[in-house]
């Protein structure tokens, strides 16, 4: 079995029991090893287990059968598509498609950003501000919510569709830093410089406060990647 790199571990679970069924491990109608056994061949926990199979499960991969057990529903299903693309980069590419995905949502929001709606960002910034020091989950899914407000200020149903494809990767990555990493980047003025140049309508400034946003941590995860 090959072994897990450093980083999230429930998308490099999801990719390896994903290969499994298309190399012909297990065929359609054929049932997995229990979640206990395939947690102990994939050294890992049940829970990362469990949740790699619902994962694939939602893909069509796989169908959880309660009192039954799992099994193979369809091998075609384990083709890699956009989202199982993400969830098998590399925490740095995924982070790439980020910024990307961000530096556009900023510009477009600079333009088309209402009074009313920094109201309610500058009310969400001071949530995810005042959980930074707090339970990471929280903290987090605090933080997240900014950023997705503000692509969704950009007005583009597309771009939102993309993000929100990348979230749970980002999500899971997130937590893993602030629980695990202590020098991980502050990037509290970084939110606030964007806040601001959302406020003034300041297209140049929204996209240089997100790029330094997210510049710390992926300079912190291309140092990690490097070191392997």
């Amino acid at each position: 079995m090959p072994g897990l790199r450093h980083g999230p571990v429930v998308p490099q679970v999801e990719r390896l029991l994903r290969d499994l069924v298309r190399a012909g491990r297990w065929h359609v109608g054929d049932r997995l090893p229990n979640e206990v056994d395939l947690a102990k061949e994939l050294g890992v926990g049940r829970s990362t287990v469990r949740e790699a199979v619902r994962l694939l499960a939602r893909d069509g991969v796989l169908d959880v059968r309660h009192g039954s057990g799992t099994f193979v529903a369809d091998a075609a299903a384990a083709r890699a598509d956009f989202a199982t693309m993400l969830r098998r980069a590399r925490l740095r590419e995924v982070y790439e498609v980020r910024r990307a995905l961000e530096v556009e949502a900023a510009r477009l929001a600079a333009r088309r950003v209402r009074p009313e709606d920094i109201h309610v960002l500058r009310e969400t910034l001071s949530r995810r501000q005042a959980l930074a020091a707090g339970d990471p989950t929280t903290f987090v899914d605090a933080d997240l919510r900014f950023h997705r407000a503000i692509v969704e200020l950009a007005g583009n149903p597309v771009l939102a569709d993309l993000f929100t494809s990348v979230l749970p990767v980002i999500r899971e990555a997130l937590v893993e830093l602030e629980r695990h990493e202590t020098q991980r980047p502050d990037t509290s003025d970084a939110h606030e410089n964007l806040l601001t140049a959302l406020e003034r309508g300041d297209v140049e400034g929204a996209i240089a406060a997100t790029i330094e946003n997210l510049q710390g941590v992926m300079d912190l995860v291309e140092a990690e990647e490097g070191e392997r």
